[in-house]
């Protein structure tokens, strides 16, 4: 196995993720096989109980892992799945090696940071990178490894510790060390300061970890005397300095690198270029400029309640952007804080809530994802209620699917106590109901989590039909609570059709309106599986629904492929 090493200094946020997921791209092409690690250093278990406000969105795996976004960004660039294993966090690794001592494992000796964490951790990524995760036997080629944070933090002391010792074991053939890092321009000055990453990598160099490469983030093309300055100060080859300036669109990113001939310099150092091929990226290169080139646009409102960070529905977004791509559109999505549209708002920030309502009428479909808490409720049930009664295409995912339920309700059967125990326990009429088998004391991982089997009652829905009629799909789910089937009869004489169950048959997974141009609400997440180029089935028909594409597209795509 082969280990690509990415960590980051100087600040955080610079785009490690991207970053790595480009590296294993552009390997990837080269004919090579990818697994990928990410690598937090907080001591949660996992991302689960985060605000999405604090870490951005929750994203989950077909095992029901909750991880970090960057798992996320790994599998829409490799297309792949990963599991639970492939993010490792202080919490995982100490709670590890607790229960062994507990045990006895240890045969009474001190447990301590080195040798025992620091050994968990290498075995801990030892064993998940011989996992395969591209669907075909035995293990990967190489190995991504992202460690998050910046160089020099005290929480990710011990994992440098432990790459530091696996570095040495495995050899310099067997390991590569790409430092992504900053170089800024000061405004006054208008240099390229190459000062911040030298402090960086004598920061890393310390701690017993040498860079073969510099990824250097900058706004503009670095120059050459700056790429000079930086190999003389910081150890590294002017050929093995890499520049992620600023692109147009993140599918630039490998491109950039395979320019640079990144893929030839990473292969050398890893002995990898006997038995690599050149790399092809006709699909990502057309892709990218393609994109570029798009001149229309769709008007989607995303109505919801952690708008104030875009990244807490990075998949959501993601997924726009897959299935407008695939449609030659760009997606303008327009922002809209749910509690800016409740009547509460009309008197305390009139601005806000008259701008919120005039975007969302000019917008051509409606989206509603998910969320947790009662925060803005009253305002994705009037986006929703605004959505239907003026046929304009909907999309409400987990909760935007409850929030419908509850909307039609309250609207058309006249049940003004309707809602979900999650806002009102003592709710008149609960529409919406806390799970069996969830837990009201532990929030971590009770949730109904990862892959789940939703069987379609008929094929003559849109979803079906833009499923190209399977009996079934798999799809990734992150819940604790469900539509009442006690009121799914009531709820059904209205129009609303619940054209998707769980294997039971008791838990309602996709609802559609009859009469309704494109009026979707789904339990589960598709943002979670669309990849580019393979974009979500139902993001795809909100698209179609938007652009007046959905009939004919339906008509010609019946049997085909998306």
């Amino acid at each position: 196995m082969k280990y690509v090493l990415i960590t980051g200094g100087v600040v955080s946020g610079l785009g490690k993720g991207v970053t790595a997921s480009s590296i294993g791209v552009v390997l990837k092409a080269c004919g090579l096989r990818l697994t990928s690690i990410k690598i937090d250093p907080y001591l949660n278990t996992d991302a689960g109980t985060m605000s999405p406000f604090e870490h951005g969105e929750v994203f989950v795996l077909d095992d029901g892992g909750e991880v970090d976004l960057d798992l996320g960004n790994y599998e829409r660039f490799l297309d792949v799945r990963l599991t639970r294993d492939n993010n490792i966090t202080t919490g995982k690794i100490y709670q590890s090696v607790l229960e062994k001592e507990r045990k006895g494992d240890y045969l009474g000796k001190t447990v301590q940071v080195v040798p025992h964490i620091t050994d968990a951790i290498k075995d801990w990524i030892e064993s998940v990178s011989a996992i395969p995760v591209d669907g075909k036997a035995g293990p990967a080629d190489v190995c991504v490894i992202e460690l998050g944070g910046t160089v020099g933090d005290i929480e990710s002391m011990p994992f440098i510790e432990a790459l530091r010792q696996l570095y040495f074991s495995k050899g310099p053939d067997n390991f590569c060390l790409i430092h992504v890092s900053l170089v800024p321009v000061l405004g006054v000055v208008g240099e390229q300061k190459t000062k911040p990453t030298q402090h960086s990598v004598r920061e890393l160099r310390a701690l017993g970890l040498t860079p073969h490469f510099l990824a250097c983030r900058s706004a503009q093309p670095l120059l050459e005397n700056t790429k000079q300055k930086l190999s003389q100060f910081c150890h590294v080859p002017v050929a093995n300095i890499l520049n992620i300036h600023d692109v147009p669109n993140i599918w630039h990113v490998p491109l950039v690198l395979r320019n640079q001939n990144a893929h030839e310099a990473i292969l050398k150092q890893l002995a990898l270029l006997g038995v690599a091929t050149p790399p092809n990226l006709q699909e990502w290169t057309a892709r990218a400029e393609n994109f570029d080139n798009l001149t229309n646009s769709v008007k989607i409102a995303m109505v919801g309640k952690y708008v104030g960070l875009t990244d807490s529905y990075l998949s959501v977004v993601k997924s726009l952007l897959h299935a407008c791509t695939s449609l030659s559109f760009k997606p303008s999505i327009e922002w809209i804080a749910a509690s800016d549209l409740e009547d509460e708002s009309a008197k305390l920030t009139p601005e806000a809530h008259t701008k919120a309502w005039e975007t969302l009428r000019n917008s051509a479909c409606v989206l509603v994802p998910g969320g947790f808490g009662d925060r803005g409720v009253k305002g994705m049930i009037l986006a929703a209620k605004y959505a239907r009664e003026n046929k304009v295409p909907y999309l409400g995912i987990c909760l935007g699917m409850q929030i419908s339920v509850i909307e039609i309700s309250r609207s058309i059967l006249g049940w003004k106590g309707a809602n979900s125990t999650e806002f009102d326990e003592h709710a008149p009429n609960p529409v919406v109901i806390f799970m069996p088998e969830g837990s009201r004391t532990h929030m971590g991982s009770t949730m109904r989590l990862g892959s789940r089997r939703t069987l379609l009652q008929t094929s003559d829905c849109i979803t079906a039909k833009l499923c190209h009629n399977p009996e079934y799909v798999d799809e990734r789910h992150r819940h604790r609570y469900e539509v009442n089937p006690e009121v799914v009869g009531d709820l059904e004489k209205t129009g609303l059709r619940f054209v998707g169950k769980d294997e039971s048959g008791q838990r309602m997974e996709i609802l559609e309106l009859q009469s309704h141009p494109f009026y979707v609400g789904v339990q589960f997440h598709p943002e979670y599986k669309s990849r580019p180029g393979k974009p979500s089935a139902l993001f795809l028909g909100l698209i179609l629904a938007a652009t007046g594409k959905l009939e004919a597209y339906v008509k010609t795509h019946q049997n085909g492929s998306i």
